[in-house]
């Protein structure tokens, strides 16, 4: 058996500003719009998909932080280096997002040749464009 992951879904608690947020990101790095549907949305890479929805409210009072049991972050490779910085200038200067860890920087305690830019989404999901 070699199973492989064809999708994940992230709950947000403010869908249109997730929605501007990720829309964004997306058409950056070259994603396209899979389907859109009230409070749910999805973009695929081609052999991979991400789903965005929209918390139910009885579940909003309780925050994401990358640090609590759950998903730490989500990482998208991309071809080079080049692409990092260019994903770096072309969103999250644009954005004036938050960015992690003085990135885009090397990361040789990865591996030898780890580069990576690591923000936040709006609900503080950590998030990483990187090549290796």
């Amino acid at each position: 058996m070699n199973a492989k992951i064809t999708h994940i879904q992230i709950n947000v608690s403010d869908f249109e500003k997730s929605k501007k947020f990720y829309l964004e990101m997306f058409e950056v790095l070259g994603w396209k719009k899979l389907m859109e549907e009230e409070n749910v949305i999805s973009w695929t890479s081609g052999d991979f998909s991400f789903w965005m929805v929209e918390t139910e409210s009885r579940f909003r009072e309780n925050r994401f932080h990358r640090k609590q049991t759950g998903v730490n972050h989500i990482a998208f490779k991309v071809n080079s280096k080049k692409e990092v910085d260019e994903f770096f200038n072309k969103f999250l200067l644009k954005q004036k997002n938050r960015v992690l860890y003085n990135s885009p920087k090397a990361y040789p305690e990865y591996t030898k040749d780890y580069y990576a830019v690591f923000f936040e989404d709006p609900d503080r999901i950590k998030l990483e464009v990187t090549y290796h």
